[in-house]
């Protein structure tokens, strides 16, 4: 799903957001969203940096990793292997054009993908409301 017109991924289950601010911007703003919310931020990964300390160029990419052991407890218990996909992730990552992105996995995606969606219905929409508030956050003008 992609959504405010953004066209910049066809993934499978991928929800992507334009921000109108930079991609430093972005990732300080969802930072804040995420704690703001009592999540915890497990990592950051840069892979921009990681790319440039081998030599190699990418536009700004980090993976920021969240998550709430009370949240996604009961999706692991429903379907153990469902923890493969977590903790929750957000991508902020810079387009060819150089607008700014932020992506992250539909947790009703990943509830249908397990086979887990109806019995965890109340958890995974909790989730996706919680996720789409964060981005909204990181996102608005």
């Amino acid at each position: 799903m992609v959504t405010n017109a953004t066209e910049a991924t066809s993934a499978a289950g991928l929800v992507t957001i334009a921000s109108p601010h930079t991609p430093k911007e972005t990732l300080d703003r969802l930072a804040r969203a995420v704690v703001d919310r009592g999540l915890t931020i497990v990592a950051r990964v840069d892979h921009a940096d990681a790319a440039a300390k081998v030599g190699l160029e990418l536009r700004p990419t980090v993976l920021l990793v969240f998550g709430n052991a009370r949240a996604g407890t009961p999706l692991m218990q429903a379907a153990q292997l469902i923890g493969i996909e977590l903790p929750l992730r957000a991508l902020v990552w810079q387009d060819e054009a150089g607008r700014t992105q932020l992506s992250y996995v539909d947790p009703a995606w990943l509830a249908d993908r397990h086979g887990i969606l109806l019995a965890t219905q109340k958890s995974v929409d909790h989730m996706n409301s919680l996720l789409q508030s964060i981005a909204a956050e990181a996102t608005s003008p």
